[in-house]
């Protein structure tokens, strides 16, 4: 495999401005994509992950973003077609994670995940799929541990993920052979954020690896679907260093 396998290809990814958003963007652009990153209301962040982009000599642009909007959707997939002239991978890891005890669950709360992690990831892809099927691209859907291990006080986010990655093998099914559809699950990711240090000694500490996962590992397993073959389709990835096991 050459050090840039993905040179001359353009690839999507929702939620690219921040946290594993961005990561995953900064390693498919080492590989040697030019990158779209969509953002909602982290602007700043955005503008900031192009101009690092853009100075490993990638072409790179931010879209504002609401990928709850079937309007705002379309608009940025067309933004970005228009910008780089094609698509070839997707990466739909806009989401949103959130604790709540299930019985207090607020049906607002409920309907704001599944907005965001599962109906999201169907809006972007099918606008998307139609610019996918000429290069025969690839969709990587960012799934979770939790969409396969029920976690308590997180039965929305768990139930909005498990639905992500029976959506990826309905994808990966019906978008044959043009498409590969995959789906990466991360298990607990160490961000490096405050207050969070001694949930990360826990974890670390369930874990096999003897470590928490970071965002270069998930992106990682991005850029592995993202390069290997076509004939590995519906998987559901999970990258959590054994926690799951």
């Amino acid at each position: 495999m050459t050090s840039q396998p993905l040179k001359g290809k353009t690839a999507l990814v929702t939620g690219g401005a921040r946290r594993i958003g961005r990561e995953i963007a900064l390693q498919l652009a080492a590989a040697g994509a030019d990158i779209a990153v969509t953002y909602r209301n982290s602007r700043k962040d955005a503008e900031q992950t192009v101009r690092d982009l853009q100075q490993v000599n990638r072409r790179a642009i931010s879209i504002q973003c609401d990928v709850r909007s079937e309007e705002s959707v379309r608009k940025a997939v067309s933004a970005c077609v228009s910008f780089h002239g094609r698509l070839d991978l997707l990466v739909n890891n806009a989401a949103i994670f959130e604790s709540a005890p299930l019985e207090k669950l607020s049906l607002e709360q409920w309907d704001a995940l599944f907005a965001t992690n599962t109906r999201g990831p169907f809006l972007v892809a099918r606008e998307a799929i139609s610019h996918l099927r000429k290069s025969q691209g690839r969709i990587i859907n960012i799934g979770s541990l939790g969409g396969l291990h029920a976690w308590a006080d997180h039965a929305h986010y768990c139930s909005s993920k498990a639905a992500l990655h029976m959506l990826t093998q309905a994808m990966a099914k019906t978008f044959a052979p043009d498409v590969a559809v995959n789906c990466v699950a991360p298990g607990w990711i160490d961000l490096g954020e405050s207050g969070g240090e001694g949930a990360a000694r826990h974890f670390a500490g369930k874990t096999p690896m003897r470590r928490n996962g970071t965002a270069q590992d998930v992106a990682q397993a991005v850029v592995f679907f993202a390069t290997a073959s076509s004939f590995i389709t519906g998987q559901i990835l999970v990258v959590d260093g054994g926690l799951g096991l």
